[in-house]
């Protein structure tokens, strides 16, 4: 999916939302738990419930890896379920010597159609070209995360005493791509960043986890992230995918995502 296609989805559906599918077979409903396919039912009836509302979804992979080749089934079926319209993310957090990274590029965008697959950039530029190399296909890079390991290396200062690392990554990565194939991750719960964030890449789509169950604000995401094109995909995953507990949870998961797309579409 290109950039104009994943704009006019987001115009059309006055959304920003991207579902998380980080399914967890501990947490589904009862009645699912003994299914011989419990994930994909679970995934399949979270998507009916919830794509009329959202522009995207998000396959945090590890849940899926963790089954072995079951939940790597169950992920493929999810994959191929998600409607064309939609964006689809790999959460995938690779990145290697460059001929691994090829082999991870060529899994996750040709063995898979995801449109987007998470990166760490940690060993550099050679680790995080040969995702870039694919027409039509992005590469979201981690660039502030919400998590309190954060302050170990994302938010330590450079020798120069004022920028942060992460500032220093944002910068660097986005001379690797352009927005056309370079996405960020910033966390919700670092919303105020995002004015100076913007300063760096003012014209990238953020990637924007952490909103509801983590305790970011989607009207501050709003308030400091939106740019001219929205710019902005914000996940929300426990919130919605374990709204109910109880064989009403996909209308449960309607209902919360039909609640952030209202809110979102008041801030385009």
């Amino acid at each position: 999916m290109n950039r104009k296609e994943l704009i006019k989805q987001i115009e059309t559906k006055e959304s920003f939302l991207c579902v998380g599918l980080d399914t967890d077979i501990a947490k589904l409903p009862k009645h699912l738990q003994k299914h011989p396919d419990a994930v994909f039912e679970f995934n399949k009836a979270i998507i009916d419930a919830t794509k009329d509302y959202c522009v995207s979804y998000k396959i945090n992979t590890a849940f899926y890896e963790s089954m072995g080749m079951k939940g790597w089934e169950a992920m493929e079926k999810t994959l191929y379920y998600i409607p064309p319209t939609h964006f689809k993310i790999a959460d995938a957090k690779r990145g290697d010597i460059g001929n691994t990274s090829a082999q991870y590029a060529k899994t996750f965008f040709e063995v898979l159609p995801f449109d987007a697959v998470t990166i760490a950039p940690y060993m550099g530029e050679d680790s995080v070209k040969p995702f870039l190399e694919y027409e039509n296909k992005w590469t979201i890079v981690l660039g502030l995360t919400s998590n309190n390991g954060a302050n170990d290396f994302q938010q330590k200062k450079l020798a120069d005493g004022k920028t942060h690392l992460y500032e220093q990554v944002l910068e660097t990565v986005a001379s690797w791509g352009t927005p056309n194939n370079l996405m960020f991750v910033i966390g919700a719960t670092k919303a105020k960043d995002l004015a100076d964030i913007r300063k760096i890449i003012p014209e990238h789509f953020l990637l924007v986890p952490g909103v509801g169950a983590q305790g970011g604000s989607l009207k501050e995401v709003a308030e400091y992230g939106l740019n001219n094109d929205c710019g902005l995909l914000v996940n929300a995953s426990r919130a919605i995918i374990y709204a109910d507990n109880s064989e009403g949870f996909a209308a449960a998961a309607t209902k919360v995502a039909k609640e952030y797309q209202t809110e979102m579409a008041e801030y385009l």
